[in-house]
C-alpha cells in the first residue's frame, strides 16, 4: 500500500494528511468572509469566472456559517476537528485589519485548529505576508494560490491578470516564511495539449510546493468562456482523457506534495459542459482504477 494513504489509493490523500498530523478526523469548513477580488474588479475577471464561490452564506457571520456548515459533519463524526476555510473570492484581498479581524474571529471558533485561506499571487503585499508568518507561528495555516496553468498564452486566454513572475515570486515568499502553499491548476483550458498539462505539474515539482488541487475545466453559464465555447466549440477533454492526463501528472508529482482535489465539483443547475463531471465519485473511482491497472504510484517518474 502506499504509504501516504490510509485506503487504497495510490496517491498523498489530505486525510492521511490531517491523521497523520493531528491524530484525528479533520475537515475543512468553507467560510465567505465577503472578499472580492481585484482581477474581477479590473479585467472582468478570468473568462470561467463568475465572481465568487463557496457557500453562498455570506449574509450570515463567520460563526453562523460555520455552524451551518459543519451540521451535517458532527453528525457523521462528532469528534471530528476544522480548518476554517476561506474560500470565495480572494481572501487577502481587503486592509490588514479586515483580515485580522476574520481570521481571528475564524480562530475563535471552538475545535477549529487552523485556517485555510485561498487567495491570488497578486493579492499578498508584504504586510499581509508578515501576518501570515506570524499566523503560522500559531496556529495551523495552510494558503492557496490559483495558478491554472504553467504556460503564459494559456494566461492572457484566460484573462488571469498576472504572469508566470508574479505567481513564482509569491510562492518563494511563502515558501521562505514556511508557510503550506497548496496550488490550483486546471486540466483541459483551451487549446492546450496533453504534454502542456503534464509540463505544469513538473514545474511545480520544481517549486517544491505542499499540495496541490487538480480540476478538470467546465463551462459554467453567464461566462465569458461559456460564450467562447458556444462560438467556437473547443475540445473539452473526455473523461477518459482526463483520467488518462491526471494518472500521468501523478506519476510527475512529488510523493510527499498533498493532492487536496482531483477533479472539478461543478453545480448542476450551473453545468453546460462536460456533463460527465456530475459524477464525481465515478471520476475518482475510474482513477483509482486506471492507476492499478497501470500499476502506477504518485512520484514514479520523479527523477532524485
Amino acid at each position: 500500500m502506499f504509504k501516504y494513504t490510509l485506503d487504497n489509493k495510490r496517491y498523498h490523500m489530505l486525510n492521511y494528511f490531517f491523521k497523520n498530523k493531528f491524530g484525528c478526523k479533520v475537515f475543512k469548513v468553507s467560510l465567505n468572509g465577503n472578499f472580492s477580488c481585484p482581477n474581477f474588479k479590473n479585467n472582468q475577471g478570468c473568462i470561467f469566472c463568475k465572481a465568487g464561490s463557496g457557500n453562498n452564506l455570506e449574509n450570515k457571520s463567520l460563526e453562523e456559517q460555520f455552524e451551518i456548515v459543519k451540521i451535517p459533519l458532527d453528525k457523521k463524526w462528532p469528534n471530528s476537528k476544522y480548518i476554517a476555510y476561506f474560500q470565495a473570492n480572494s481572501n487577502t484581498y481587503a486592509p490588514l485589519d479586515v483580515l485580522k479581524e476574520k481570521y481571528e474571529r475564524a480562530l475563535k471558533i471552538p475545535n477549529v485548529i487552523g485556517l485555510d485561506i485561498a487567495t491570488r499571487s497578486d493579492c499578498l503585499k508584504e504586510e499581509v505576508l508578515d501576518y501570515l508568518s506570524e499566523l503560522n507561528q500559531r496556529t495551523f495555516l495552510m494558503v492557496e494560490i490559483g495558478l491554472q496553468s504553467k504556460h503564459e498564452e494559456t494566461l492572457k486566454l484566460i484573462n488571469r491578470g498576472h504572469d508566470l513572475q508574479n505567481f513564482e515570486e509569491a510562492i518563494k515568499k511563502l515558501k521562505a516564511r514556511g508557510i503550506m502553499v497548496i496550488v490550483h491548476i486546471i486540466n483541459g483550458l483551451p487549446y492546450e495539449t496533453k504534454e502542456m498539462m503534464i509540463e505544469t505539474v513538473k514545474y511545480l515539482n520544481k517549486l517544491e510546493i505542499d499540495g496541490i488541487k487538480i480540476h478538470m475545466l467546465y463551462i459554467p453559464k453567464d461566462t465569458k468562456i461559456a460564450k467562447m465555447y458556444a462560438k467556437e466549440k473547443f475540445h473539452l477533454l473526455t473523461k477518459e482523457e482526463y483520467i488518462d492526463i491526471v494518472c500521468q501528472q501523478l506519476e510527475y508529482l512529488n510523493e510527499n506534495i498533498v493532492i487536496m482535489r482531483i477533479t472539478g465539483d461543478p453545480l448542476v443547475e450551473d453545468l453546460i459542459e462536460p456533463k460527465w463531471l456530475i459524477k464525481k465519485f465515478g471520476v475518482l473511482n475510474d482513477i483509482d482504477k486506471e492507476m492499478k491497472k497501470r500499476d502506477i504510484y504518485q512520484g514514479d517518474k520523479v527523477i532524485p
